[in-house]
């Protein structure tokens, strides 16, 4: 009578032990992976001929243009420096980076309005930054709120509208 191993049910060809160390190391490749592919949600722009701060002062007089107010800005590689000793297995990617954040009054009465959780895209927020060791590489990224309700819609309009006015207007910089 043949003996019936879990391999032999799983049609692993070497055996279980080879099944689960092929399991771990996939397991162990998946952040190399994540950090190679960007998510769907996410939107970066490449600012071609300008300098981090002529970008930073496009961003500041785009979401002005539009009569909005900055809320903050916040210096994320400086934030990331700060704790850097504590996370050894990663290099700090930016030479400069930070986050400038600005909301619309009726744009967020609008959103909430279409349900009360979406508070949470609010305020909404352009990062601009810039690789280690690409200097003139400047990029805007954003988290598009996507455009399933009219109001994301608007929102997603918006952030595209000032990014195109923002590479526009840095480039203008001397």
């Amino acid at each position: 009578m043949r003996q019936v191993f879990c391999s032999h049910l799983l049609r692993v060809p070497f055996g279980v032990p080879f099944f689960f160390l092929g399991l771990v190391a996939l397991s162990l490749c998946r952040p190399a992976i994540a950090q190679t592919t960007k998510p769907a949600d996410i939107e970066t722009r490449q600012v071609v001929g300008s300098t981090f701060q002529a970008t930073h002062e496009a961003l500041v007089e785009a979401i002005e243009a539009e009569g909005l107010v900055v809320g903050a800005v916040i210096p994320f590689k400086a934030m990331l420096a700060r704790t850097e000793a504590s996370r050894s297995e990663v290099d700090m990617p930016y030479a400069e980076a930070e986050i400038v954040q600005f909301c619309s009054s009726l744009l967020a009465w609008q959103m909430v309005g279409e349900h009360p959780d979406q508070l949470a895209l609010c305020p909404l927020s352009i990062a601009i930054h810039a690789p280690v060791g690409e200097p003139g590489r400047i990029s805007l990224s954003w988290h598009s709120p996507g455009r399933s309700t009219a109001g994301r819609s608007k929102a997603d309009d918006l952030l595209r509208r000032l990014v195109e006015r923002t590479t526009q207007l840095a480039r203008l910089r001397w």
